[in-house]
């Protein structure tokens, strides 16, 4: 009696495809993006102090600080205005903040609480579907706080370089890296009280990620750390394109990203087909 031998995965397809759980992609994880831009109609107010959090840092850090600081370093180490050197930082954090919230308190309420990921695999969604579908909806989210800080940066004459086009596709990538994180990190979260790690994560990352002050200032040791933070790169990488000083070394905090998404995508498809499945 012959035995049937699995095939292996062909050659040609992604990698990244292959690592994803088999048979849990319907291709509808677009059905999810509908579903949360329905529901989110009705919670417009959480959009809207998401967008002008970085707004008021701005003001009160750029304009006020910023007549006691006078002109930093940019870049290339040519002087810019303390308000040009804060706004890509505070446009990262935008990113980071929309995605990473969306991807993490959403997603537990509904994956613990509403059981809504429960009901979702009655129909031909499948696990890879509804990560990927939670996911793209956190990179929106944040990509439109981006967008709209964006624009306020442009009011305040802070897009001083045609490079500024690119800030806002490279804070999706942002986003889509903190957004895929996140959900990883919120399949292992227990209960609200586990919430805690978010801020003790979070916050620090905030404050010395070079948002408010040049790497120079801290300490050897101290610089490494920072240097190991995401969002580092992703302040270094929107300080760069919004003044223009464009080097090689973003390269690396674009590739930095791309990683981050690799893993984060792949860690969180195969927590929900452990959770929802097994």
């Amino acid at each position: 009696m012959s035995t049937r031998v699995p095939a292996a995965p062909a050659p040609s397809l992604p990698l990244l495809v292959r690592l994803l759980p088999a048979g849990s992609y319907a291709g509808r994880s677009h059905t999810l993006l509908l579903r949360s831009a329905t529901a989110s109609r009705r919670t417009w107010l959480a959009f809207g102090s998401g967008f002008f959090e970085p707004v008021f840092y701005l003001i009160a850090m750029g304009q006020g600080l910023g007549s006691l600081v006078g002109a930093l370093p940019g870049p290339d180490g040519a002087p810019i205005s303390y308000a040009a050197f804060i706004a890509p930082g505070l446009l990262a954090a935008s990113a980071m903040n929309g995605a990473v919230f969306d991807s993490t308190y959403n997603v537990f309420f509904k994956l613990k609480y509403g059981r809504l990921y429960d009901a979702m695999l009655a129909t031909p969604l499948g696990p890879v579907d509804i990560a990927l579908g939670e996911i793209s909806w956190a990179l929106i989210r944040g990509g439109l706080y981006a967008l709209g800080f964006l624009s306020v940066m442009g009011a305040f004459g802070l897009l001083v370089s045609p490079w500024a086009l690119l800030a806002l596709p490279a804070a999706l990538v942002v986003a889509f890296a903190f957004a895929a994180v996140g959900m990883a990190a919120t399949s292992y979260m227990r209960s609200w009280q586990d919430f805690d790690l978010v801020t003790l994560v979070i916050l620090p990352m905030f404050l010395f990620s070079t948002t408010f002050y040049p790497l120079s200032v801290y300490p050897r040791w101290l610089q490494i750390v920072v240097e190991c933070m995401p969002l580092f790169h992703a302040v270094e990488l929107m300080r760069g394109l919004t003044t223009g000083a464009m080097h090689l070394g973003m390269l690396g905090h674009a590739a930095y990203f791309l990683v981050m998404i690799v893993v984060g995508v792949v860690m969180a498809t195969r927590r929900l087909d452990a959770l929802l499945l097994r």
